[in-house]
Formats: C-alpha cells, sequence, structure tokens
C-alpha cells in the first residue's frame, strides 16, 4: 500500500513539475473541459426553457443530477485516461514496457495517463450540487456527506469496470476496436432522469451497462429518499461487482498478451 501511494506522489510530483513548466497548456486544457460541461449546461437550461418538467422531473432536480454526474466522472477520467489505450500500447508495443515495471501494469497505466487537470470538472459539479440542493429544499442530515462518498465510489467503480473491461477487448485484437467512444455517448445517458427512457434501455442502463447508477440512480437517493433511496443503495455494490469483472478480463488479457514482436 505504501509502495503505490509512494509511486502516486512521484507521479503526481513529476506532472506538477510538466504542468509548471507548460502552464498556458494545462489552463488551456482546464478551460475546453470547463467550456463542453459549460454547454452541457446550458443544454440543459434551453430544454427547460420550452417545458416546466420532463416526466415530472424539474429543472432544479435535473440540474442536481447533472452535478452528481459529473463528479465520479471527473474523479475517473482523472485516474482512468485509457482512450488511446490500444494504438499506444498494442500496436505500438509500449505494454511490452509496462509489463516490466514492478508495480500491477492497470496501476502503473493509470499513473502514466492521469490527468488531474479533470478534477476541475468534478469540482464544478459538487457546486452545482450545493447551489441546487437549498433550492430543492432537500433535507441534509450527519450521514449524508458519508453516503455521498460511498455513492461516488460506487460510481468510479463502474465507470472503472466498465472501461476496464472493453479496454481488455485489445489483446484480442489486432486493430483498435473504438468501441470506447461508443462508451463515452452511451454513459451520457445517465446524467438524465432513468424514466424519461423506454423498458428496453432502462434495463440496459441499470443491468448491462449500468451507466444510470453513474448519475441518475445515486443522486435520486438524496432527491427522493423515499421511492429511490434503497435502490440507490445498489450503486457500491453494482460498482464491486463490475469492476471484478472488468478486473478478471483484463488480468486475463493480460496473461494472453505474447508482446509486440509475436
Amino acid at each position: 500500500m505504501f509502495f503505490y501511494t509512494g509511486l502516486v506522489v512521484d507521479y503526481l510530483k513529476n506532472y506538477m513539475k510538466t504542468r509548471l513548466t507548460y502552464r498556458s497548456d494545462f489552463w488551456i486544457e482546464v478551460l475546453s473541459d470547463l467550456l463542453f460541461n459549460g454547454l452541457n449546461l446550458f443544454f440543459i437550461l434551453v430544454v427547460f426553457g420550452h417545458t416546466a418538467s420532463i416526466d415530472q422531473w424539474n429543472e432544479q432536480q435535473v440540474l442536481f443530477i447533472y452535478g452528481y454526474f459529473m463528479v465520479p466522472y471527473g474523479i475517473f477520467i482523472s485516474f482512468f485516461n485509457l482512450w488511446n489505450f490500444s494504438e499506444k500500447y498494442i500496436v505500438k508495443g509500449e505494454m511490452d514496457r509496462i509489463l516490466t515495471r514492478p508495480a500491477h501494469n492497470l496501476v502503473q497505466l493509470m499513473l502514466e495517463n492521469m490527468d488531474p487537470s479533470s478534477l476541475f470538472s468534478a469540482l464544478v459539479g459538487l457546486l452545482i450540487m450545493c447551489f441546487t440542493w437549498p433550492q430543492l429544499g432537500l433535507d441534509f442530515t450527519w450521514s449524508d456527506p458519508f453516503l455521498f462518498l460511498l455513492l461516488v465510489f460506487g460510481s468510479i467503480l463502474i465507470y472503472a469496470g466498465v472501461y476496464v473491461f472493453f479496454t481488455a477487448l485489445s489483446f484480442f485484437s489486432d486493430a483498435p476496436t473504438g468501441i470506447t467512444a461508443l462508451l463515452w455517448n452511451l454513459q451520457n445517458y445517465g446524467r438524465y432522469p432513468m424514466t424519461i427512457y423506454n423498458g428496453v434501455m432502462k434495463f440496459a442502463l441499470t443491468w448491462v451497462l449500468p451507466f444510470g447508477f453513474v448519475g441518475f440512480y445515486p443522486a435520486a437517493y438524496f432527491l427522493d429518499r423515499e421511492n429511490w433511496g434503497d435502490f440507490a443503495l445498489l450503486t457500491p455494490i453494482v460498482g464491486v461487482v463490475f469492476f471484478s469483472i472488468g478486473l478478471a478480463v483484463w488480468n486475463y488479457g493480460v496473461k494472453r498478451y505474447r508482446g509486440a514482436g509475436s
């Protein structure tokens, strides 16, 4: 544990040294992320400029869901930046180098590709939640911060499990799968109420690719505890299950990997 903690600290130091050398690039990256999130927020505001509610969910409630959605996503993308894994590590053979390092290969990949600037997205999401919470008149109890952290942790595990699973498919293919782009589009459905989708879509976003648990379901715990509270608490359980599956497939893929020259 101390070994991995030391690695994280060392990589963060190197990251900060690099970013302090090229500060303009860092702030441009942060600004681009904030602008992208701002456009999504603007879209929600435009929609509610034409209607008072969407399937009984009002503007403040949808904004609250979107705010929660941004928190685990911002943290996840900061440490699981595996978008170009197939091209960089399989096609170009960089995976050979990763496997010679003492740390677990997945941890090593996370450290090499982490992007802490994306944490600003999580911060903005938290601010949106704090802004809409009093407007919605939501109750606040001493356990809410702890439950919030538990739910966010579960959502991050879901992200990690799904993306690690599909990234691991690169070990079984000689060409880039391109599936991460599709996943990115599907995950965005999780920032809206699941009740607006048909039965098939709702089932898929709950149990197949459970992106409903990275946005709506855990956020609904605070919005409507009576109707959604118990179901929302499945978030960490679903997270552990899907991350375990993703990690198992990843480890199997690594064992199957034969190197760039084979």
